[in-house]
Order: C-alpha cells, then structure tokens, then sequence
C-alpha cells in the first residue's frame, strides 16, 4: 500500500517536461531513419561514387556496426560525465558527421561518415532513454512518455525510404543526410533548455580496456550473423562470432575485477531486469526472422512488385505506429507484468496464423497475421524497455538503457540469420529431387540454393511457368511457415518463464518500476 501511494503522490510533469519529449523523440526519429534512409538513395551513389561491392555493403552497413559497437559505452559515459552533455556532444557530431556524409567525394569518405555518424548515434537511444526516466517521475506519465519515444522509433523506420524518395526526386543524394543538420542544431540550442542534467556523482572515468573487450564483443558477433543471413553459412562468419564470443568472456572477467565496471553484471541479478531483457530480445528475434520471410513471400512468391508490396504493408506498419503510441494505456490499465504476458500472447497467436496463410499462401491471411503481430509485439517491447530502466538503480539507467538497445540489436541479427537458414534448409530439402533437367549447371544451382535464385531463372528463361517454380515457391512458403511455427511455441514457452520469474520476483504492476 505504500508502494501504491508512493506512485499516486509522485509530481506530475509540466509543459516544460512535455516539450522535452518532443526534443527527445525528433532526435530518436532521426537516429532511426539514418538506418533506412540510404535505401532508396544507393543507385544514385554507385552511379556518383562507383563504389566496389565491397565498399558498397560497408556503405550500408558500418552506420548499424557502430550504434551497436557504441552503445553500451555511451550509455556508461552519459551516466558517469551526464546524460544531457553527452546527448548534446553526440548531437554536434551527428550534424557535423551527416555533412561530411552530404559532401563526400568518394565511397571510402562515405564510409568514413558512415562510421562517425554510427559513433554519434549511439549517443542518442541511450541518452533519450533515460532522460525520459528523469523527466518523468509519474508511473503513468512516464509509460506514456516512453510510447512516444517508442513511436518515434517506427516513425524514423517508415519516414526513411518515403523521405528519401521526395529528396531524391528533386535533389542531390546528400540531400538525404543534410535534413539532419537542422534537428539536431535545434537540439544543441533547445536541450540545454529544457532537458535536466543527470549525472552519478560517485562515477569514475571509464575503463579504455572494457571499452576495447566490448567493441571487439559486439561488433564481430553483429558482423558474423548479418553477413550469415546475407551470404549463408560460411567460416568467415562462423570464426567472426566464435571470435566476438571468445573476447566476450574477456570481457565479462574484466567486468567481475573491476570497482567501476563498464557494465555492472549485479544488473543481471535483478529478475525483473533479467526476464526484461530476455523476453525484449526474443521478440525482436522473431519479429525480424518473420517480417523478413513475410516480405520476400510477397514478392517472390505471390509475384508483388516492390512499390505493390510496401503499400501492402502499409495496414501493419500502421498498427504498429499505432500501438507504439498507445501501449501506454494497456501499462497502465494492466500494469506491465500482465501487459508482456497478455502481449506474448498475441504475438503468439499471430504467428500462428502468420503460419497458417503462408503454408496457404494467402495474400489476406498474411497481412492479418503481421496485424496481430504487431498488436502483440509492441505493448511487450515498450514495457519491456521501461522495465529494463526502470528496475535498474537510478544512478545506471543510461547503461541498462543501453543495455535494452544492445539486446535489440543481437536480437534483430540472431532473428534474421537463424531463422533464415531454418527456412533456406526447408527450401532446399524441398527442392532435392526436383526435376530440373534442361538448365545449366549454374542455373541448377541458383533455382536449388534459392527461391530468388528460382524466380530470376524462370524471368531468364520466359515463356510457361515451369513446374519447379511452383515446387521453390511452396518449399519458400513450407520454410516461413516451419519458422512461425516455431516461433509460435517458443513465444508460449517464453511467456510461461517470464510469469514464472515476474512471481518469484515478487513483482505487481507498477511495483516492477521502482525497484
């Protein structure tokens, strides 16, 4: 009862701490548009630049690598040397990074802004994070508060690609990296403003050798699995996790022997922190795996072209901009124990049917599915993160927000890498057999290793459907349809340990917030 009372007589937030939010959350839609913005802009920078393919993948690439080297060192930084000054560091290199990005000269410039854009970013979700837990002191204020941050997230992950397609239509590619300039100067002039200062006074400087074990953790297992999803099993990308791996336990040790660690591994000691972070992780993992077999389907297997499969994804992206700026009400009317495991739920329940339309191979019963999908996975993520903050000390909720972010980030590469070599191995035990007499070597290999392989043998060749396009597409739809399934049961067995371990953490509603 004390408890609750606590909650009821804590101050509410004025339009000062509202106006922040709204700072806050431009700064995390920009750092998450930067990730998706350069899709639509490549063919203007090979036909500029004429990068290699090599420099071409780093392009893409190196601006993920370094938010999720990053992360978790600037987390600790903004807790030791303060949230706000490391945010508003952050936000002079990430303008002072996007014009070096507007003007390069040549692919390896690019990629070095790439690279310090990266760097710069990873200041911001951290950051973001947990001055919204210092603004907000209200349980309720603050649920909603992290919906809207969460919100700007979608909104930078759809606004990307549309934005960068009306700049491109009438300016220079730079264009595409010059719109952050003027966020983030309103940033630097605003956040001294209207963001506080927090700090934790009995913080030491970091420790430059963590800061080396958690790069060389992070960055070679990311690399290993994204280029495992791209490029399929191989030794490079097997000895890059194995390497990652091996300096994690090394830095994992290092942490143990430390007063002050990089990351204090009590954290983890903490259930509700705990249980957090495992059911936030998991999720992204089967979101990613699952968004990424839903739309190859659309393309490869019912024949969409790319502009007719984006706007037939436009309900779901919807219902997840939707639901990100509303899960605030379910935390609240729920509490956010019951809002993760009714949320496990639905998401259980979407995938479900996620694997019953694409076995099927129903256009309808798919985008159904991802609806369900995100009205489960997003209530779930959001109170996930504010648990993960919220649980941890005060004094630490830039490194457990980093922390969050981080997870995501393993999450997202695990899901896309794992999951799509369960479903290219469903598809090429379906393919073995298959009568592919009249193709060349190579066109054999493409149509057995691939459904895109397939599909572009079959544009190659013209005239009638051949019959083993029928059989790669119903193998593709076996292999996404064997995933949600799994996903399925696993989200159920998921929900169970997270209820087994909320109880024994003694855990009610909002109790989970303040601990």
């Amino acid at each position: 009862m004390q408890e609750q009372a606590s909650v009821k007589n804590q101050p509410l937030a004025g339009r000062r701490e509202w106006i922040g939010l709204c700072v806050l959350s431009i700064a995390c839609l920009i750092y998450s548009m930067d990730l998706s913005v350069l899709f639509l802009a490549m063919p203007a920078i090979v036909a500029d630049l004429d990068p290699s393919a090599s420099e071409l993948l780093w392009i893409n690439d190196i601006y993920g690598f370094m938010v999720a080297g990053f992360l978790v060192t600037m987390g600790t930084l903004g807790d030791r040397i303060g949230r706000r000054r490391v945010l508003l560091i952050g936000a002079f290199a990430f303008g002072l990074a996007s014009a070096l990005a507007a003007f390069s000269s040549t692919a390896q410039q690019l990629i070095v802004a790439r690279a310090l854009l990266g760097i710069a970013g990873a200041t911001i979700a951290p950051s973001t994070l947990s001055l919204v837990v210092n603004l907000f002191q209200n349980e309720a204020e603050r649920n909603r508060a992290i919906s809207i941050w969460g919100t700007a997230f979608a909104l930078g992950g759809l606004a990307g690609p549309l934005l960068g397609g009306v700049l491109l239509q009438h300016f220079h590619w730079g264009s595409v990296f010059l719109i952050n300039i003027p966020i983030m100067l309103a940033l630097l002039v605003a956040g001294p403003f209207l963001l506080p200062e927090y700090k934790n006074e009995g913080g030491e400087r970091l420790d430059l050798l963590s800061v080396a074990l958690s790069l060389g953790t992070v960055l070679p297992v990311i690399y290993g699995f994204k280029h495992m999803a791209a490029d399929g099993f191989a030794p490079r990308q097997l000895l890059a996790i194995a390497a990652g791996m091996l300096v994690g336990v090394l830095f994992v040790r290092r942490q143990k022997s430390l007063a002050h660690p990089l990351i204090d591994l009590r954290l983890f000691r903490i259930p509700a922190f705990t249980a957090s972070l495992i059911v936030n992780l998991a999720g992204v993992f089967f979101v990613f795996g699952v968004f990424l077999f839903q739309n190859l389907f659309l393309q490869l297997v019912l024949g969409l072209s790319p502009l007719e499969a984006a706007l037939w994804s436009v309900p779901s992206a919807l219902v997840f901009t939707i639901m990100s700026f509303q899960s605030h009400r379910f935390t609240n009317r729920l509490g956010p124990i019951k809002t993760v495991l009714l949320g496990l739920l639905v998401n259980a329940v979407g995938v479900s049917v996620m694997a019953a339309a694409a076995y099927a191979e129903s256009l309808v019963g798919v985008l159904t599915a991802s609806m369900l999908v995100g009205l489960g996975f997003v209530p779930v993520i959001l109170t996930t993160t504010g648990l993960i903050v919220g649980t941890a000390p005060p004094e630490q909720a830039g490194s457990a927000s980093a922390i969050s972010e981080t997870s995501a980030e393993f999450g997202g590469a695990l899901g896309v890498a794992l999951l799509g070599s369960l479903g290219t191995l469903v598809y090429r035990m379906t393919m073995e057999g298959v009568d592919l007499s009249g193709l060349t070597t190579a066109q054999q290999l493409a149509v057995s290793n691939t459904l895109a392989g397939a599909v572009e043998t079959a544009k190659a060749l013209g005239g009638a459907t051949p019959a083993w396009l029928e059989v790669a597409r119903s193998g593709f739809s076996l292999g996404f349809a064997a995933c949600c399934a799994l996903a399925s049961v696993t989200l159920l067995g998921l929900a169970a340990l997270a209820h087994k371990i909320y109880s024994r953490a003694h855990i009610d509603g909002n109790a989970a917030m303040h601990r």
